[in-house]
């Protein structure tokens, strides 16, 4: 499967100084395969993999002293192989199994610079709770699931996927039902690896909600390992109450019942450790960063998947795909789920307007940063006369240069309103495209 976090380890490689990489995110995304897709690509010699739970008993590598050279002399009788600094990659997988595994990453860098080391794992914040972390001596990187233009290569549609992760840009009426098409797959579906590929391979959508169940269910085995942060039944409620509140704002005592409120937030804020959850916090548009505005009580929540949210819902599936709007199934939260992963998988930060007031309470689904301006984006079908919220972030703040309406509709600009409708399949480029500020 091509994934766009292989131009992100291309980059690293080719870097003149490269600290050893950690690729961070959620379980079962696809971080292993692509490291190791990537050194069979891009690397002359082997790609050694050092995977930390399939062999415990190779901790006791990293257990003596964290002496790099004495670490790959090791390595290498277990591997069998040499491990040659500017031709091989040597991946060690699963690093949170190890965490002295962690700490010896640092000197790695420092006493072997030409080596390629990359490392990945699933809840690396637990293990970092424990030790000394190598700050400054390590690079990280997070991995998504597969976003929309992902799942239209693996899908065998490259063409789709080149239009959409571009500028966004108005396409014709058979294009964009076509897309839409395409999208409406996807919201169920999903940007999990083993589900795209399940579909890719078979067609079937049953097969591929089979495959969802087994992820959520694997998802609630690991809280065996929250054990000793948080109650396991507080977690299980707040997993499955967060999955039906996507696109809501949210109190933490509303997560769950019958436990105390500092026992749900930190259930809560495991979860988001874990890459599970995204937390939304609101924010002010007076100026950037959002995070300098941010608020810790008004919040809402995004999941890591869209495809695993359908399952942890118990959303039905097959009245559903057919429905022509796509924004009014369960009350937009599908389509805001699908524009928090896109901008994830952009890298824009979530956050979201809201203003609390006695007579008039007001919200913008996202607010999007873009050389230095901030753009508010609203996720909605309805006519720009319904947008009250959004008409109102721009009338509060002025240097606003426009607001976006991601829709199910064509584009269509609206100067004189500044705002500018665009495909709700365009959430990707509308991040990563050029410098639109001026463009109405």
């Amino acid at each position: 499967m091509k994934r766009l976090i292989t131009d992100q380890l291309l980059a690293w490689k080719n870097q003149e100084t490269k600290k050893p990489l950690i690729v961070r995110g959620t379980r079962q995304v696809g971080k292993s395969w692509s490291i190791v897709d990537f050194g069979k690509t891009f690397f002359p010699g082997q790609v050694l993999v050092v995977d930390l739970e399939k062999h415990p008993d190779w901790h006791r590598v990293f257990e003596p002293n964290l002496d790099a050279r004495r670490i790959i002399e090791e390595l290498e009788i277990l591997l069998n192989t040499r491990i040659t600094p500017g031709k091989d990659l040597l991946f060690i997988d699963e690093i949170q199994e190890c965490p002295k595994a962690i700490m010896a990453l640092r000197y790695f860098y420092e006493q072997l610079p030409d080596l390629h080391v990359i490392a990945a794992g699933s809840l690396l914040e637990f293990a970092l709770q424990d030790i000394s972390f190598p700050v400054g001596r390590v690079q990280m990187i997070h991995m998504y699931p597969m976003n929309f233009g992902e799942f239209l290569w693996a899908t065998n549609q490259p063409m789709l996927a080149d239009i959409i992760l571009t500028s966004p840009k108005p396409q014709s009426e058979a294009v964009h039902d076509r897309l839409m098409d395409e999208l409406r797959k996807y919201l169920f579906i999903g940007g999990m690896p083993e589900c795209v590929n399940t579909y890719a391979g078979t067609g079937s959508m049953t097969a591929v909600f089979e495959v969802q169940n087994d992820l959520v269910h694997a998802f609630r085995q690991d809280f065996s390992k929250y054990a000793p942060y948080s109650d396991k039944r507080c977690l299980m409620s707040v997993l499955s109450s967060v999955a039906t509140k996507v696109g809501q704002q949210t109190k933490y005592a509303h997560l769950a019942e019958g436990f105390t409120n500092p026992t749900i937030t930190k259930a809560y804020d495991l979860l988001c450790s874990a890459w599970v959850f995204y937390k939304i916090s609101a924010a002010s548009g007076s100026g950037l960063p959002f995070a300098s505005t941010a608020s810790e009580k008004v919040f809402k929540t995004l999941l890591t998947d869209i495809g695993l949210m359908r399952s942890l819902s118990n959303l039905s599936s097959d009245i559903d795909m057919l429905s022509d709007d796509l924004l009014a199934l369960y009350r937009g939260a599908l389509a805001e789920q699908f524009v928090g992963q896109e901008f994830l998988s952009a890298g824009q930060d979530l956050y979201y307007w809201s203003r609390q007031a006695k007579s008039s309470l007001a919200e913008v689904d996202y607010l999007m940063d873009k050389n230095g301006k901030i753009y508010p984006v609203e996720v909605k079908s309805g006519p720009s006369g319904k947008l009250r919220s959004l008409h109102l972030f721009l009338k509060s703040y002025p240097d606003c240069p426009k607001g976006f309406v991601l829709s199910g509709a064509n584009f269509e600009t609206l100067p004189e309103q500044k705002l500018e409708f665009v495909p709700l399949y365009f959430a990707y480029g509308l991040k990563t495209a050029g410098d639109f500020s001026t463009s109405l």
